[in-house]
This record gives structure tokens, sequence and C-alpha cells, in this order.
């Protein structure tokens, strides 16, 4: 369990841990792949799109399952990530090394259990899930579901790779191997959907025959690079106890607040569908937008792990402060200038989509308001809790990010947008989000500015 102990401050060393070169060969490959990222699932969705509705559908349903999992698997990494930097910060390779191995061994032991569960209980699931499906829906759903539950632990031991690139500082290699994920999926699915006909089928193919590659590349390069990261014998299983324990009590926190905040957003999303086809069309394409104004705000969350963990394991606690201030005002920056091009252009951005007059009055009035809250909170709400949770802090974002999503989100939202409530429809959800946002901001920025953070030790 993580420990709170007071320790005097070191001195801080007149050479800094990262320089601006590094910070800038950091931050940048991640950038890039976070839109790498965005587009494998979409590639799936858009190419499919000729083999009928029905596969379009089914494949929709299933990647709202399988974006579930991937966060609990990049959750885990995460806990992963956190051990492994402050260790390297720590200059203690040998153990740096261990926690890599044991978090291979972890990912690849959770991800697999929940593939047999997905493997047995798909049906079941999708019907819990979704309740009733069209007939020919469901054999496409349940199809692709088979395909790429079979993924499943190649996509978490990639994830894990990625995220120990990352702890060394090297984010080029995960940049690099989402763009072959991106090359190998479409090519496969092009052969498979458009030569061959294999619709939904042909798409789940594409999606385990990428993650496979990817998965054999990220290990072949962890066992072959001269980084201090480098994995020696790691098909001689070693099991170690405590240090498998560090790394859930860092990953298990992040995976339940990452899983029960895709939940929430279910929730939410199961109000909207109330709301009649142009809210949903709306909502849609608002999400979409969005997501490409948050990638630089997610890229230096990621980022802050790396750089706030070595800090924090090397005992650099006024550096971890800096850097963390210094790399929001970058997010801010960058964010900032995105949202007012958004805010600018999102009529004329909505125009470009075929939406009817009402979904895109919707969707504009909708982003406008996004671009003002985005620049002005989601970086305190989303990048910086990513430097609480690399010192180890991971029960208090946890704790905080349940009680606002559950409190704010959700039930903020039924009070603004139903119609027994304010009757706000769309804005209103989109509304409550923005509440729930402030709320993470004020506890996040006090808990960051009172410091309890810097004397978490889980190393």
């Amino acid at each position: 369990m993580q420990t709170t102990v007071t320790a005097p401050a070191p001195q801080a060393p007149s050479v800094p841990l990262f320089d601006r070169r590094s910070l800038v060969r950091l931050i940048i490959p991640l950038v890039i792949e976070q839109f790498l990222l965005m587009s494998v699932g979409m590639a799936d969705t858009v190419m499919v799109t000729t083999s009928g509705e029905a596969a379009v559908s089914g494949v929709s349903l299933v990647d709202g399952i399988n974006l579930l999992l991937i966060q609990i698997f990049a959750a885990l990494s995460t806990g992963g990530t956190v051990i492994v930097s402050q260790y390297l910060g720590r200059q203690d390779t040998h153990n740096a090394r261990t926690a890599a191995k044991q978090l291979l061994y972890t990912v690849t032991a959770v991800s697999t259990a929940l593939m047999v569960l997905a493997l047995v209980f798909r049906q079941h699931i999708l019907s819990l899930v979704f309740g009733s499906i069209e007939p020919d829906v469901m054999d496409s759903a349940l199809t692709y579901f088979l395909s790429t539950a079979l993924a499943y632990p190649f996509m978490a031991v990639y994830n894990a790779g990625a995220a120990l690139f990352r702890s060394m500082g090297d984010s080029k290699v995960s940049m690099f191997n989402s763009l072959l994920v991106n090359i190998v999926n479409i090519s496969v699915n092009a052969i498979l959907i458009y030569g061959f006909g294999m619709g939904a089928l042909g798409a789940g193919i594409g999606t385990l025959v990428s993650r496979v590659v990817a998965a054999v590349v990220i290990l072949v390069l962890l066992q072959r690079h001269g980084g201090p990261l480098r994995i020696e014998r790691l098909f001689h299983f070693e099991f170690k106890g405590g240090m498998v324990r560090r790394i859930l009590v860092v990953g298990i926190p992040n995976g339940l607040e990452n899983g029960l905040f895709q939940i929430g957003k279910l929730l939410v999303l199961s109000l909207i569908t109330s709301f009649g086809t142009n809210a949903v069309a709306a909502n849609a394409i608002s999400n979409s937008v969005a997501s490409v104004i948050n990638v630089p705000g997610q890229a230096i969350g990621l980022a802050l792990i790396t750089v706030v963990g070595q800090c924090m394991g090397a005992g650099r606690v006024k550096e971890a402060v800096s850097y963390t201030k210094k790399l929001m005002g970058v997010t801010y920056l960058s964010m900032g200038a995105l949202c007012l091009i958004l805010f600018l252009i999102a009529g004329p951005l909505v125009s470009l989509f075929s939406l009817s007059p009402a979904s895109a009055a919707m969707a504009t009035d909708v982003l406008r308001w996004c671009a003002v809250f985005t620049g002005l909170v989601w970086p305190l709400s989303f990048t910086l809790p990513n430097a609480l949770r690399a010192s180890g802090d991971v029960i208090f974002t946890m704790v905080v990010s349940m009680v606002s999503m559950f409190v704010f989100r959700i039930c903020l939202s039924y009070v603004l947008a139903s119609p027994w409530g304010l009757g706000l429809q769309l804005l209103g959800v989109w509304l409550a989000m923005f509440v729930d946002w402030v709320v993470r901001d004020t506890c996040f920025v006090i808990r960051f500015w009172r410091g309890k953070w810097k004397s978490i030790r889980v190393i």
C-alpha cells in the first residue's frame, strides 16, 4: 500500500533532469501518437460502411466495450510507468528492469483473463449492455467481438511496452508503432473487407493482426535496445510479488477511475438518446471535434507521468513542481490556440458534416461552449492530475474523479437536460460536464498547492 512519510527535502542538483530539448523530444511524438491512436478505431467503422448498416452498428457497439477495456489496460500500464519512472529517477536500474518485467507479466495475465471472459460470455455481455439488438446487428457484433477479444493480450502488451519506452523519455518508439498499427490495420481491412467482402469479420481480423504485429515489435525492441530498461530473459518467468503489489497499488485505482469514467459516459449517452436522432448526431460530431482539441493536453499528461515520476524518484521535488507548472503552461497555450480557432469556425466546421439544420445548430452551439470551457478548465481537470498520479497520489485522484463524475456529470445532466428538469436537452448534458470539470479543477489545484502529494512514497 502507499504510505505517507515526512522526509527532508534534498538539495536541488545544478543540472536539471530534463532540458528543453529532451522535453520537446518527449512531447512532440506523443502528440503525433495520440492523433494516430484516434484513427485506429475510426478506420474499422469507416471501412466497414461498405458492408451495410448492420455491420457498422455491430462494430460500433463492440468498440464501446473495447474502449472500456483498453482504458483498463492503459491504467495498469500507467501504474507500472509510475513505479519504473521513479526507479529510473533514483538511478536504480535493477529494480526498474524488474518492475518492467513484472508489468508485462501482470498485464498479460489480466488481459488473458478478460479475453477468456469475453469469448465465453460475449453474447451475454452484448445483451446486458445494449439490451435487445436486431439479429443481423447481433451477428455482426458477435463476429467482431470474437476477433477483437483475441487481440486483448496483444493490446495490453503493446500498451505496457509503449509506456515503458515513455518512462525512459523515448516516445518515438510508441509513435512509430502507432503508425505501424494504422498501416497494418488499414491494409488488412482493405484486403478482407473490399477484396473478400468479409465485413465485420474482416475489420476484426485487421484489428487482431495489427495488434499482434505491434506487440511483437515492442517486445523485440524492449529486449534489444540499449536503454536502461532492456529486458533480458523475458520468457524466463520470475514472479516478484512485492513489485507486482507496488504496480497494482497505482494501477488498480487508476483502472477503476478510467473504467467507471467510461461507464458514466455510457449512462449519459443513454439520456442523450432519449432526445432524438438530431441530438445524438450533434453529440457524436461534437465529441469527435472536441477529442481533437484535447490531444495536446492528453499528450502532455502522458509526459508528466515520466517527468514528475523521475523527479520524485530522484528526490527532486522542487523540479517536479517546476516542470508541472511549465508543462501546464504549454498545455494552456496549445489548447487555448485550438479552442480559439474552434470558437471562430464552429459553424463552418459543422457544415462540413451531413447534418440536418436542427442537428447542425445544436452542434455549433455546443462546440462554442466547449471551446470556452476547454480552454479555461480542461487542462486542470485532466492534465494536472497526472502529476499527482506520478507521485503515487492515486487514491485522491480516483475519489475526486468518481464522485465528481456521478454527482455532477450524471445527476446534474438529468436536472439540466431532462424534460422534468430545466429541459435544456443536449446543451444541458454538456453544461453538467463543464460543472464536473470545474469541481475537479478546484480539488486538484488545492491538492497540488498544499503539497501533500510530495510526501507520498510508492517505492
